[in-house]
């Protein structure tokens, strides 16, 4: 027995409508976190309008849109997509993505080809370090930054490459073994000198710390700020011995040649307490306030550093690069590359940081 009013049962119909009208922006709810993301993205990219003029010929066929593709880098880093395919299937029927993108309903998904078309062209002219570097000027713009404190940390990125394409460099491939051949390297010693991946010849056997297993990887590399853990620096290099400290000193020189940021302290953990790194920093007259290793004593840094409790600020600020870390591995799919070689990596990786940067400053303003 029914309590209340009665309900008449719905029927179901299969027969859609044949005209519909609406709008794809009301469809959007208005304060769905995608909007304020979108503005960033649409504000930084007008900065690089000069560089797409640049990249394009004013004669033949036009192409897909630059800022649309990486728009879609965005979207593929903010919502985990695991590949460009999967992302031109889901544009043909996610209306949010569509809005991002600002395409019309009607308007055919273009095809996943359309990135690797187009990947060479914006490798060539550095898109995605520029696209990063107009994000970090937007986030100094509003206050976001703190021009004087800094950290740097690295990461190593797992490349898609097998530990069974580890191959001595003057070695035969291996005969009748399909695309995978049974290969046995148990007792061998296996070494960047004499060895090398045949499916991804730029990756480098590494290993973060003792203890852990080495894999072929790729070592990725950050500087942050203080204040908000925002990246301002950013570069994917060979995972050589002293990658981390070679590439450390080469993002802090260009951090130094940027005439809205004056570096006064940088941060980091025991991998950098080497010479090197310490000299780069004096050079640069920025304080190291680096980790100090026990076993090990470099000149320029000493109590008069680490008796000051900037040291100690520091110290606790650079914990943030390890969030940023997470986020880029867990979220963003960056924990094992899609790509073969450096420069392709090194392009999805501070693609992953820009989609971060964009995020972290959508939420804070």
């Amino acid at each position: 027995m029914l309590v209340g009013t009665d309900w008449m049962r719905g029927e179901e119909t299969n027969q859609s409508n044949l005209f519909h009208t609406f709008s794809v922006e009301h469809l959007v709810p208005k304060h769905h976190p995608l909007r304020r993301v979108r503005k960033i993205a649409e504000q930084a990219l007008k900065g690089l309008s000069a560089v797409f003029d640049i990249m394009y010929s004013d004669e033949g066929r036009p192409s897909i849109a630059p800022e649309r593709l990486l728009k879609s880098e965005l979207l593929i880093a903010l919502y985990s997509i695991r590949s460009e395919r999967q992302f031109c299937e889901m544009v043909g029927y996610n209306i949010l993505f569509r809005w991002f993108l600002g395409m019309s309903m009607d308007e055919p998904p273009f095809h996943p080809s359309s990135f690797s078309k187009n990947r060479e062209r914006l490798l060539e002219h550095e898109v995605a370090y520029e696209f990063l570097q107009q994000v970090v000027a937007i986030a100094n713009k509003h206050g976001l930054l703190s021009t004087e404190h800094f950290s740097v940390d690295g990461t190593l990125i797992e490349s898609w490459a097998s530990l069974k394409s580890f191959r001595p460099k003057d070695e035969d491939p291996p005969q009748g073994g399909g695309k995978n051949p049974d290969v046995d390297f148990k007792g061998q010693r296996r070494k960047n000198d004499t060895h090398q991946s045949t499916t991804d010849p730029e990756a480098r056997l590494a290993k973060k710390s003792k203890g852990k297993e080495a894999k072929l990887c790729f070592s990725a590399n950050v500087i942050t700020e203080n204040r908000h853990g925002l990246v301002v620096e950013a570069e994917l290099v060979q995972a050589t011995g002293k990658a981390e400290t070679q590439t450390a000193a080469a993002m802090l020189e260009r951090l130094c040649d940027n005439p809205n940021i004056n570096p006064k302290t940088l941060g980091a953990d025991k991998a950098y307490h080497s010479k090197e790194m310490i000299d780069a920093c004096r050079e640069n007259e920025v304080s190291p306030h680096i980790a100090e290793r026990s076993d090990r004593k470099v000149a320029g840094l000493d109590r008069r550093t680490t008796r000051h409790n900037s040291y100690q600020i520091s110290q606790r600020k650079r914990k943030l690069t390890e969030q940023l870390f997470g986020y880029t591995k867990s979220v963003a799919g960056k924990a094992k590359s899609r790509f073969v070689g450096v420069k392709r990596n090194a392009f999805d990786f501070i693609m992953k940081i820009t989609a971060y940067n964009i995020l972290r400053v959508a939420t804070i303003t």
